[in-house]
């Protein structure tokens, strides 16, 4: 009896953990979006950032009060938590906007275990925080000249000797009129203040008991509204992002141009489903091109962001999918960048700054000297085209007719203007020295990666063809980016890529308040602040197109900045990545997209 009782028990258990476990087979098998970012974050508190890596997390993690229509073409904007478009005044100075009830924070230690809504007043939070001296905010300068009403003054109240940021003070120009309303006023006409209502990744609500819970460690605590929160992080190794479980009730809806069969084809296959449609997202750092390209080929990653140029030859010959990548499924994604590459001079660096004529032109001597065309044929494999300035394609007031000398390459008059200046070799060395006989050194910051390998050879080889020396300081990326907001870089290369579809945001790389925040070449000039304040003004249309190619001439004609290329981006996706779309200005693709599970590798 004993033997049989046991054998009943076990009989029994086997039937109940077989009906238990068919029932784990069932569930639906996790999906994962994995890929991997050239440069590392600096963190994900999103009033603190500049980057646009890191920018990618937060406008996944956060919600502003609008956002763009995935597949739309051009840009369009759309509502995000608030309830509709913004009432807009007629002289576009008052902005008034109802935000969706029911819309809550992820859970966090700072709401005490309540459910935390959003509501206007965190809204006005966020942007009065930009403001606040003590955030140090990268966003202070461009929210400035938007010229809200009061904002400026009680940042100055804050300023003086023994005071704080007084949040709870009524401010005309950010004002929560009741729970769910919030106002902007502005004290001149702001005709694309929808653009900076509409860029989660930089002004997605926080909550002010999680900014004030962990105080100077926020940038490792990211809590907002959006579809995706921090769930693991390692600091430039690796961050794992799961579904925010308070994400509100939320449907694929998108409006694809008619003439795009791939963009109507996504629709069809998404339209309805709830958003997100991935369960996690991993991203690993890896800085180095050619592991980058190896853990795509070997089904590490679903997709390779920004493929890297050294591999297009292979990887896309003829602009199309190589033969051996479209037999694995494999997919491309090609679009012109909204985005430049440039390098910079610190204007008050003792060698390449100032404004006088001498240094004005060892600047343009520099460019002059520089082949951007062999930059594009060499180092990016012609998935490039060359910048006549900092304006991008895609953005309003870029011309692809418009031609300046920061495209020409002319060694010989580089040279020449070299010698006019005093910039001559005085001791026999073989190297220009600067006009007082002080040795001319050009200090180039850059990174230890293959990719800036290959441009640093270029520049050093158009620098050595000209007479002058040129040294690289090694550094990580984000320590590159502090010192530069200090000024303690001489030169340095990097991207930026439109955040609106407005060009003016490139424009405001030398507007002076952005000295040392966007401005990163710390150039002042009162005339371009006076035309580039003139422009933000008015509507679009020709007099204003005017305006914008005259700040790019004063740009050219004081070389703060070496404006060299515009990317051509290609994006490579696995079979079972599915709806992915680039979009011009938005980074908050992770909800749009979804993983066919039964075509994942075994």
């Amino acid at each position: 009896m004993k033997f049989q009782f046991l054998r009943f028990f076990c009989l029994t258990g086997l039937l109940f953990w077989g009906i238990g476990n068919s029932s784990a087979q069932t569930k639906p098998p996790e999906k994962v979006l994995r890929y991997a970012f050239e440069v590392a974050e600096t963190g994900f508190d999103p009033a603190q950032l500049s980057d646009a890596y890191s920018r990618i997390a937060t406008e996944n993690m956060f919600d502003a009060l609008y956002t763009y229509d995935y597949l739309a073409r051009p840009a369009k904007v759309k509502p995000n938590v608030a309830v509709a478009m913004p009432v807009i005044s007629a002289d576009f100075r008052t902005y008034t906007i109802q935000i969706k009830p029911g819309i809550y924070f992820a859970d966090d230690a700072a709401f005490g275990g309540k459910k935390r809504e959003l509501t206007a007043h965190d809204f006005a939070y966020t942007y009065k925080r930009i403001f606040d001296p003590k955030t140090k905010s990268q966003l202070f300068s461009d929210l400035e000249e938007e010229k809200l009403v009061g904002m400026q003054e009680l940042r100055r109240e804050s300023e003086k000797p023994g005071a704080h940021f007084n949040y709870e003070k009524e401010v005309e120009g950010i004002r929560a009129l009741d729970r769910y309303t919030i106002q902007f006023k502005l004290e001149e006409p702001r005709p694309r203040f929808i653009y900076t209502l509409s860029d989660s990744g930089s002004f997605g609500a926080v909550a002010r008991e999680v900014v004030e819970k962990y105080g100077d460690k926020i940038m490792e605590h990211p809590v907002g509204t959006g579809p995706f929160m921090l769930d693991k992080w390692v600091r430039s190794s690796k961050m794992t992002f799961v579904r925010n479980p308070n994400f509100r009730e939320a449907y694929y809806e998108a409006e694809p141009p008619e003439n795009d069969a791939r963009s109507q084809e996504i629709y069809r296959q998404m339209k309805g489903k709830r958003i997100p449609l991935v369960d996690r997202v991993e991203i690993s750092i890896i800085e180095e091109i050619q592991p980058r390209w190896l853990s795509f080929l070997s089904n590490d990653y679903d997709f390779l962001m920004y493929l890297p140029a050294a591999f297009s030859f292979q990887a896309i010959p003829n602009s199309r999918v190589a033969p051996n990548l479209a037999k694995k499924g494999i997919t491309m994604e090609r679009v012109a960048a909204p985005d430049v590459t440039v390098t910079y001079f610190n204007m008050e660096d003792p060698i390449v700054g100032g404004y006088t004529p001498e240094k004005v032109a060892l600047r343009r001597a520099i460019a002059l000297g520089y082949n951007s065309e062999e930059e594009i044929r060499l180092p990016r494999r012609n998935q490039a085209i060359p910048a006549q300035g900092p304006m991008q394609p895609t953005t309003y007031g870029y011309d692809p007719k418009f031609k300046t000398e920061m495209s020409d390459f002319n060694r010989a008059r580089a040279a020449a203007l070299l010698d006019m200046y005093g910039f001559v070799d005085r001791n026999g060395d073989g190297w220009r020295d600067m006009p007082d006989g002080k040795p001319l050194i050009l200090q180039y910051s850059t990174t230890p990666s293959a990719a800036d390998r290959e441009l640093n050879q270029i520049w050093k080889k158009n620098m050595d063809a000209l007479g002058i020396k040129m040294e690289f300081k090694l550094g990580k990326w984000p320590e590159h980016l502090k010192a530069a907001r200090a000024g303690k870089l001489m030169m340095w290369g990097l991207g930026y890529g439109a955040s609106s579809p407005d060009g003016s945001g490139a424009l405001g790389l030398a507007f002076g308040p952005s000295k040392g925040e966007g401005n990163l070449a710390r150039f002042e000039n009162a005339e371009f602040d006076r035309l580039f304040q003139k422009q933000q003004l008015m509507a679009d249309g020709p007099e204003r197109l005017a305006i914008m190619q005259q700040l790019v001439k004063i740009m050219v004609a004081y070389m703060p900045y070496k404006f060299s290329t515009h990317r051509i981006r290609t994006d490579l996706m696995q079979p079972w990545l599915i709806g992915y779309r680039r979009h011009p200005t938005s980074r908050g693709f992770w909800r749009y997209v979804d993983i066919d599970t039964s075509k994942l590798p075994n």
